[in-house]
This record gives C-alpha cells, sequence and structure tokens, in this order.
C-alpha cells in the first residue's frame, strides 16, 4: 500500500500533500481535546505498536503479503484526530528511515493511509457502537467490521488516486481488481488486529479506549457482597479483596 516516488505524477503528489498538510493541522488542533496528561502516552505507545506491527507481514494470496494499517486502531484507542497524527508520523519515519513510501509520495501515503483509514474506520465503528448493546463484546465486534472495511475503501482511494495521477502504464482495471481484492483479505488480518487489541485493553482499562468513552462502565470494586463503582462521587470505596470488569 506504501506507494513510492514516481508513481502518482507531481500535480497530483502536490494536492495530497495539501490535503495530508491540512489533515495534520486540523489533527493537531482536535488532539488538544482527545488527550490530557494520562492518555498522551497512551498515543506514543500506539504509534510504536503500529509502527512495530506494519513491520510484520502475513501471506494473502498468489504470493502477496499484508501487513497493518492501523489508522482504525489508532482512531479508536486514542481519538480520530490523534489517530491521523500517530499515522502520519508512523508514515514519515518509515518514509525516511526505511525507504517504505517515497518523500514525495509522503502526502498520499497520509492522505490514503492515515485521514481516509481513520475517518472511515472510526466513524463506522461510532455508528456501530450506537445501535449495538453497550458491551464490551459489542465494541470488539464493532471494532472488528470498521477495520474490516477501512482496508478495502483505503485501497478504492488509493485506486482513484492512481486513476488521475498514475504514471505507469498498467491498465487502471488491473490496479482496482488488484489492489481492492487483496485489501479485501488483508482487511481480514487488520480487523482480527484490531479487534484483539481494542477488546484487550477494554478488558482491562477501559477507561483508555477514547471510542467506549460513555458506552461501556467503569471497573467495579467488590467488598463485602456489596459492589461499588469505583470513582463514583458519594461512594466510599472500602479495602478490597476482589475486582470484577
Amino acid at each position: 500500500m506504501h506507494v513510492p516516488d514516481g508513481f502518482i505524477d507531481a500535480p497530483v503528489s502536490v494536492a495530497l500533500g495539501v490535503v495530508a498538510a491540512g489533515g495534520v493541522a486540523v489533527g493537531l488542533r482536535g488532539a488538544r481535546r482527545e488527550l490530557d496528561e494520562r492518555t498522551a502516552p497512551l498515543a506514543g505507545l500506539v504509534s510504536a505498536f503500529i509502527f512495530a506491527v506494519q513491520m510484520l507481514n502475513f501471506p494473502v494470496a498468489s504470493g502477496t503479503s499484508g501487513h497493518l494499517l492501523g489508522g482504525t486502531l489508532a482512531a479508536i484507542l486514542v481519538g480520530p484526530y490523534t489517530g491521523v497524527l500517530c499515522m502520519s508520523v508512523v508514515l514519515l519515519m518509515q518514509a525516511v528511515f526505511f525507504a517504505d513510501g517515497g518523500l514525495s509520495a509522503l502526502g498520499v501515503n497520509i492522505t490514503v493511509m492515515g485521514i481516509t483509514t481513520a475517518a472511515v474506520g472510526y466513524g463506522l465503528f461510532k455508528l456501530l457502537a450506537a445501535v449495538l448493546p453497550k458491551t464490551r463484546r459489542s465494541l470488539g465486534a464493532a471494532s472488528f467490521v470498521a477495520a474490516l472495511v477501512s482496508v478495502p475503501v483505503c485501497a478504492a482511494v488509493f485506486t482513484l488516486v492512481y486513476a488521475i495521477g498514475g504514471t505507469t502504464d498498467v491498465p487502471l482495471s488491473k490496479v482496482a481488481g488488484a489492489m481492492i481484492g487483496v485489501h479485501v483479505l488483508i482487511g481480514i488480518g487488520e480487523a482480527l488486529i484490531t479487534a484483539a487489541t481494542v477488546s484487550s485493553v477494554l478488558a482491562v482499562r477501559p477507561d483508555l479506549v477514547y471510542g467506549a468513552r460513555g458506552l461501556v462502565r467503569p471497573l467495579e470494586l467488590r467488598t463485602g457482597g456489596a459492589a461499588g463503582a469505583a470513582g463514583v462521587p458519594g461512594q466510599a470505596a472500602a479495602p478490597s479483596s476482589a475486582a470484577q470488569v
């Protein structure tokens, strides 16, 4: 999915560079509302996790392989605006240090892999979370579907970009078939990783999952047969011998 230098012509690359810069600027403003002293470190951890997992490729079909994109995962965990920033940092580091995606195509990659996946994935996640039961299992399922859909949508957006500014002689029909078809399969791997990660964090620290704020009950402390919600005003929390989610 990483677009190399010269694959998209200069005018389209410049235009998407402007789009990416605008997206990052909006992300910086929005991240001020999403992050605080408790959740800001999580954004760094999410970026590092996505950077590391993107290095791991899994076989897909016909000798091809895929890897996590991570935009939906980042948006659900730390918020859509911060998610765009996380993806932008990851893509910049990959281009500079590993030549994974060209520097002249950085705007294309941020727009396609960062802004698109974060916006589509988070939007679909919130839509599903609004209609599904407010349980951790339902939110895990919502994250699975959101990640699954975001990947082929990302591939479709790239196909559109190629149709406008592609510089190779490969027919558009072949590019569309290869990109969207393969990325439907890659989306399954993306969905599994995203759902597993979101569900794991929900199980231990639901308060750290931005997309689940206000949807999942906080951890409860059980003391002597009576359960009290931790942090609820007016309820004293006695020393606890057992905790339940």
